[in-house]
């Protein structure tokens, strides 16, 4: 027999034995994320023969079907539905009222808590034996969504209700930063004593209120929670569906933390054309940036946006790669600083006098200073640091409330 017959007999040999003795290595693909509310047999028992209240809005989906059609198919008695701001359907532009309506298509009252009140009534929770709270948030200070978890515990801790929450991914989970709210500062998008980008989920800040004393008088509301499945903090996560109208594409939710804080300077951040939050710039910095848009009127979005109808000249983030905030986990100071820098009436950069709140700075970022180190010309890094050793100590404390890594 020839050698290299011998040599193939033994390398078939070899490769055989070794292949039984060697046990199989199945590498699977990373399980899918699976929203509390895409788990229905976690919490259908608690739901049947109860009267249900739900706090909800577009983004309370399982698949592409709203979780109210999907409860009322599958027997469950929904009595009534509360609506947070933009409404249940989502079409009320930013800090619009809305009002108390029926809705069409189930005939439900739907209440609304962000109108005449900000919380569920006694004759609102009457009738109600158990209240479902399931809204996609973007894990930041100044989005309302986490006042009105607070106000719907506040309502259930004082009747007497349990409220079922179903959790959803923070899509911005990964990032904890800014300075720690001075709660003199305490305003509608301030409620709480934590920084910009908190790094929970709706359910986890849920445990934080009760757990921190945050409701009238220490009270604490019976929770029961569906987690995610399949999650962690860092994970990336594409929202199946726009949380809230301004917010209408992936690259304005993730540069949201850092964006939306122009909404304290003179500068438009892109409300009024259909990439906000991925835009930034004025009609005076003509001249010292050559990319350009011009906020119109859009209803249901903007209906009177920061210089309407005028050219704004600055930066454009509708590529920028996502990346380097996840790789740095900081929320990017520097393009308040260049813009601050490039802007040539300064005393006015930081004028919003037509919103007391919404138009300025000290609340948005939470602290006094921020304002004054902006026009001193610290740096980011100077400014980063002066958040400490209250970001670290907040850190700490967030950990006894986490669900996930």
């Amino acid at each position: 027999m020839k050698k290299t017959h011998l040599f193939l007999i033994f390398a078939a040999l070899v490769f055989t034995l070794g292949f039984k003795c060697t046990p199989k290595i199945y590498h699977s693909a990373a399980e899918p994320i699976k929203t509390g509310a895409e788990q229905t047999d976690k919490y259908l028992s608690l739901l049947k023969g109860k009267r249900v209240g739900i706090l909800a809005n577009p983004t309370t989906i399982i698949g592409k079907r709203h979780l109210v059609d999907s409860l009322q198919k599958l027997g469950i008695d929904i009595v009534k539905v509360f609506g947070p701001e933009h409404g249940f359907r989502g079409n009320a532009s930013n800090g619009a009222k809305v009002s108390d309506e029926t809705d069409p298509a189930t005939g439900i009252n739907i209440i609304s808590l962000y109108g005449k009140k900000r919380k569920p009534s006694a004759e609102d929770l009457a009738n109600v034996d158990l209240m479902i709270f399931d809204i996609q948030d973007v894990g930041c200070r100044f989005y309302t969504y986490i006042n009105v978890l607070r106000d719907v515990m506040e309502a259930c801790a004082e009747h007497n209700k349990t409220l079922l929450i179903l959790d959803r991914p923070n899509p911005n989970g990964y990032l904890i930063d800014g300075p720690i709210m001075d709660m003199r500062l305490k305003s509608g998008i301030g409620q709480f004593p934590i920084p910009i980008a908190h790094g929970m989920t709706i359910a986890e800040f849920a445990q934080m209120i009760n757990g921190e004393g945050w409701l009238p008088n220490q009270a604490k509301c019976k929770l029961e929670i569906v987690k995610v499945a399949n999650y962690k903090h860092d994970m990336a996560y594409i929202l199946p569906i726009k949380p809230s109208p301004n917010l209408n594409t992936q690259q304005s939710i993730m540069l949201y933390p850092t964006t939306c804080m122009f909404e304290g300077t003179i500068l438009s951040q892109g409300r009024g054309t259909q990439v906000p939050f991925t835009v930034l710039g004025a009609p005076l910095l003509k001249g010292k940036y050559t990319f350009n848009f011009t906020p119109k009127s859009i209803p249901g979005m903007s209906e009177s946006p920061l210089h309407m109808n005028e050219t704004c000249y600055g930066i454009d983030l509708m590529s920028y790669d996502i990346k380097n905030l996840r790789k740095t986990k900081r929320i990017n100071l520097q393009w308040m600083i260049d813009l601050y820098k490039a802007y040539p009436d300064k005393a006015k950069f930081f004028d919003r006098t037509q919103s007391k709140q919404m138009g300025n700075i000290d609340f948005l970022a939470g602290v006094y200073e921020f304002r004054k180190q902006i026009e001193d010309g610290k740096t980011a890094e100077e400014i980063q640091k002066s958040w400490e050793p209250g970001l670290s100590v907040y850190k700490k404390m967030r950990l006894k409330y986490v669900l996930y890594d």
